[in-house]
């Protein structure tokens, strides 16, 4: 012992003490952008596509690394949180919403793995809804305009004589029902031409989070199939885009407007809500079987009644029907024959 110090206690609490100096050395080196890009690297592989890992990158390219990419993480704080949101808060609430969480999670993570010890500035219960008003506040919901159901046998007629994939892909997503995601990411595998089916994956379905979903399967009436056999199979999407990826988020949006359908007359998902319209006022399908054909979310009971024998044969017959219509003659005025089909 010299001067009164343990020679051995003294060399661990110099271990020590360069242990921690060259970690609080680390964490002042490592950015908030390594440490986002560490974190899409590490979660990438979980996510349902590639396109959802190059919005984060985008998102964050745009509106956080300006701010905080330079930033040692561990530095963060909630001015800087605040100079990221303030400007796009009220004015592109959900995107600003959308840069938050993301933020959030990467200092979640920085803190986890020893990069920061502070509290996340990015987390909205206790410190950002102190600071900035709801969503709803500032962003009030609104709906996708949907075209009048009575006009869509026209607007069928005249999507049908354009080329291209992204035509036939809006044609598909008309028939089925279906939102967007699906689409673009559908897959040969998906589909069961001797069923004349699409069953699209349950982990691909919107819901709840932490809801386990069921396959979603889709009768495909004989139109829809008609697509499918006409279209080259090359790679694993039915409708490939630029680099073999399925079809850009944007693609059937895009054949809208060249087809002079501006955003607030007509929308992609708003043809969901011209299905809902018509088989409301046009038919006598159950409410239940027409929820299911729009995948939302029905009680355990029910979905389970309609996907056995009569039921399953209703759906088929229901998007025969929803077929039958887009192909039918009417102009847009009045000549809309309900269908009778029994509950």
């Amino acid at each position: 012992m010299i001067d009164g110090l343990d020679p051995i206690e003294d060399r661990n609490a110099r271990k020590l003490a360069f242990v921690a100096e060259r970690e609080t050395q680390k964490a002042n080196a490592t950015t908030f952008r390594q440490c986002a890009e560490a974190y899409i690297k590490a979660h990438q592989a979980g996510w349902k596509s590639a396109k959802h890992g190059s919005q984060w990158a985008a998102t964050l390219e745009r509106y956080a690394y300006p701010v905080i990419g330079n930033v040692p993480v561990a530095l963060v704080d909630r001015n800087h949180i605040m100079k990221i949101l303030e400007p796009i808060w009220t004015t592109k609430t959900e995107t600003a919403s959308r840069v938050r969480g993301r933020i959030e999670k990467v200092l979640d993570r920085a803190r986890a793995i020893g990069l920061r010890e502070a509290e996340n500035p990015a987390r909205w219960v206790g410190h950002l809804d102190q600071l900035l008003p709801k969503k709803s506040q500032v962003a009030p919901v609104e709906h996708f305009a949907a075209l009048p159901y009575k006009q869509l046998p026209a607007f069928m007629a005249k999507l049908r004589k354009r080329d291209g994939i992204s035509a036939r892909a809006l044609e598909f997503t008309i028939l089925n029902v279906t939102r967007t995601a699906n689409t673009i990411g559908a897959k040969w595998e998906q589909i069961n031409e001797s069923e004349q089916t699409w069953t699209i994956p349950g982990e691909l379905m919107k819901g709840q989070k932490g809801r386990r979903r069921p396959d979603h399967v889709i009768p495909l009436s004989d139109r829809a199939l008609s697509i499918l056999q006409d279209l080259p199979r090359e790679g694993s999407f039915i409708f490939p885009g630029a680099r073999g990826e399925g079809l850009s988020n944007m693609a059937m949006a895009e054949t809208l407007k060249e087809m002079g359908y501006s955003g607030d007359v007509a929308t992609v998902h708003g043809f969901r809500s011209t299905f809902k319209d018509w088989a409301s006022e046009q038919t006598s399908y159950a409410n239940e079987l027409t929820e299911m054909a729009m995948a939302h979310i029905v009680s355990s009971k029910t979905e389970r009644a309609y996907r056995r024998g009569d039921q399953r044969e209703k759906r088929v017959r229901l998007m025969a029907d929803w077929a039958g219509y887009c192909e039918s003659k009417a102009t847009g005025g009045d000549n809309v024959v309900a269908i009778g089909a029994g509950r």
